[in-house]
């Protein structure tokens, strides 16, 4: 079990919906697309991670950042 909300196998619509504040880092990431693909609700962050070329562990830790300052 990880003491962090968000972890690479979620959902990146499950952690938009549910940490609003995540939304700047996904466009950082994956760019404005993000918000209107239908992958968003069913790919997890790993998977959105490598098509865009981009360390999961890097998003996760930066989105696990963001939840933490807005609590």
């Amino acid at each position: 079990m990880t003491d962090t909300p968000v972890t690479k196998e979620m959902t990146i619509g499950e952690v938009m919906e549910k940490y609003p504040v995540t939304e700047d880092i996904f466009k950082k990431f994956f760019g404005e697309g993000c918000f209107t693909c239908p992958g968003a609700k069913t790919e997890d962050i790993a998977f959105g991670s490598g098509m865009h070329s981009v360390d999961p562990d890097i998003i996760v830790k930066e989105l696990n950042e963001a939840i933490a300052s807005e609590a």
